[in-house]
């Protein structure tokens, strides 16, 4: 019977507590807050959709642009070395004639084919 009695006693201590702090806290303040809360809810619940649409409409955008991108830096990568190949050629001839005939360049276009300020365009690996 005294667990009985204890167990009324706490259910009483709780309904007390639970008047006390009722009081402590305004019911429009919590149904503003509990609407606020399922605004933002939806909001983001939205948002969320729209991101994973867009992230669905890019992969496959970008899984039909990729084939075209791999081959143009296959191509890009083939011109370059192709033009590096050719200027090294220029370089060489000029530095024949250059050593055959003095006096057919300018003396200043000789320290333009030594310094080759090209900026590095290769990605590091």
């Amino acid at each position: 019977m005294s667990s009985e009695k204890e167990s009324e006693s706490r259910k009483l201590g709780s309904e007390e507590i639970s008047r006390e702090f009722k009081t402590l806290v305004n019911s429009s303040d919590l149904h503003s807050l509990n609407h606020m809360q399922h605004t933002v809810l939806g909001r983001l619940q939205d948002s969320n959709a729209v991101l994973s649409h867009f992230n669905d409409f890019s992969q496959h955008c970008f899984a039909e642009i990729s084939g075209d991108i791999a081959r143009n830096t296959r191509v890009l990568k083939s011109v370059k070395s192709d033009l590096d190949y050719i200027f090294q050629k220029l370089r060489s001839m000029k530095s024949k004639v250059m050593a055959t005939y003095p006096d057919a360049f300018p003396r200043d276009s000789m320290g333009e084919m030594i310094d080759d300020r090209r900026p590095d365009l290769e990605m590091p690996k």
